[in-house]
């Protein structure tokens, strides 16, 4: 038997292929061993933690929360007297119990990119807030009544040729005032500043964040 002393020939493409597969090899070792600091690892995953965005989108997204809601009675005693006559001819008074609600609430819809921070480690979470604010009183019509309305003999013939008999209006007015001055006495925003805290330290707690802060002020209402 013959043998022949010949090799079969490699293919022309096996060399170029054996040299990238020796580069790429070679570049990745040296990232390993940091020989080539500035090269770093070419099949490295970047991580980018977004928490922070994705909480503040989610604040956002909520618009404003509604803390708390009282209901507020107050009594208006209104007289309206003639310099010159007596309150038999002209004047008027009355005397009105006015019922309402108001609302406390919390604006996140406006904040800033400032308003969310997180840790690096992800363990803790500071959410700044602007402080509570109170909306306008809601006069409830079914609850509100007249006690007495005492009107002068010229008031009443002025309620025949009158659209709306005995006006209410300026006690509706003054009821609203009153409401509304009562609900700020009472602390109906602080109420709801807390249990604003309370729900979001909930929130970010089943989120997986160990120390939540939450402050209140104006510095957190602008948008960023």
């Amino acid at each position: 038997m013959v043998r022949s002393d010949r090799s079969t020939p490699s293919p022309r493409w096996m060399a170029p292929l054996l040299l990238v597969v020796l580069v790429l090899a070679g570049a990745l070792l040296a990232g390993q061993l940091r020989l080539l600091p500035e090269l770093g690892n070419p099949f490295a995953t970047e991580t980018e933690d977004r928490t922070g965005p994705a909480v503040l989108k989610s604040l956002r997204d909520m618009s404003r929360y509604e803390g708390a809601s009282g209901t507020f009675q107050v009594v208006v005693d209104l007289d309206k007297d003639a310099k010159f006559l007596p309150d038999a001819v002209r004047g008027s008074r009355t005397l009105f119990v006015g019922t309402g609600s108001v609302g406390a609430y919390v604006d996140l819809g406006g904040l800033g990119e400032e308003a969310v921070t997180v840790t690096d480690d992800r363990r803790g979470a500071t959410v700044r807030l602007p402080h509570a604010r109170l909306e306008k009183p809601a006069l409830d019509a079914e609850r509100s009544y007249a006690v007495t309305k005492e009107r002068g003999l010229l008031d009443r013939l002025g309620d025949v040729f009158s659209d709306n008999p005995g006006d209410e209006r300026e006690v509706h007015r003054l009821a609203v005032e009153h409401i509304g001055e009562a609900a700020k006495e009472s602390g109906l925003a602080k109420r709801a500043e807390a249990n604003t805290q309370d729900m979001l330290e909930n929130l970010l707690r089943s989120l997986g964040f160990e120390q939540v802060s939450v402050t209140f002020g104006e510095e957190g209402g602008g948008r960023g």
